[in-house]
């Protein structure tokens, strides 16, 4: 019998056999694939869990927050990324329910993770966002600033760095966002030898159009969205 969800259990089958198959061919272990599902539906979500997915991403802190009640109502306990830009004021939303917080870039936010964290009882492992193509208009810690910014990280009660992640520039040229993955990956190397990002190391680079490419400059995480829905 058809399931009118078919669609999301194919998808993400192929998506993660695709991954494993890259993985294979560079010789390194599967990256972790957090699905970003704000293209997706209430009901595709829950589907989506239902495939197996264990990792969400969200950009929006609201939606995040109101998803992780509506999968934990419908019996599914998937780990939860805030993959967006998090605003300081929203940090208390987040942090009760992020497992990973992926765009840590900025002082004032790593004061209010850390004020939250010790409400909280708890640790919040966040990601250094690094802008490694240096793009003015965009958000992102610059490279050459990044060991200063984990060092400062570093003091603030509550807050485990366990990685970096990067955008790169917009651009359909594979080999010109390879460059910029290269680069975080160098950094990342260079930090994680020095510093530690703990038992499991984070990169995280890599979305729906460049996944591939990210594999194989080094990262240990992919988020991809709207492969996930489609229908055809």
């Amino acid at each position: 019998m058809m399931n009118r969800f078919d669609y999301i259990r194919r998808n993400y089958t192929e998506l993660s056999c695709e991954l494993e198959t890259i993985a294979a061919r560079v010789g390194v272990c599967p990256p972790t694939l957090v699905c970003v599902t704000k293209s997706g539906s209430d009901e595709e979500l829950v589907a989506l869990a239902g495939c197996g997915a264990s990792d969400i991403g969200e950009n929006r802190t609201s939606e995040l927050v109101r998803r992780h009640g509506l999968l934990s109502a419908a019996g599914f306990s998937p780990r939860m990324h805030q993959i967006g830009t998090l605003q300081s004021n929203k940090a208390r939303l987040a942090a009760p329910v992020a497992s990973l917080i992926h765009s840590v870039d900025s002082e004032s936010l790593l004061r209010e993770l850390s004020r939250q964290a010790v409400r909280l009882g708890k640790s919040i492992p966040v990601l250094l966002e690094i802008n490694s193509a240096e793009e003015v208009q965009k958000g992102g810690i610059m490279p050459e600033d990044a060991e200063r910014f984990l060092e400062k990280t570093l003091t603030y009660a509550g807050i485990t760095p366990c990685g970096l992640m990067t955008m790169g520039p917009a651009t359909e040229d594979k080999e010109e966002i390879r460059k910029y993955f290269r680069l975080t990956y160098r950094l990342f190397d260079d930090l994680g030898s020095r510093y530690g990002f703990g038992e499991k190391p984070i990169l995280s680079m890599g979305m729906s159009d460049s996944y591939s490419v990210a594999i194989e400059e080094g990262s240990t995480l992919v988020r991809v969205g709207r492969r996930l829905f489609k229908k055809d």
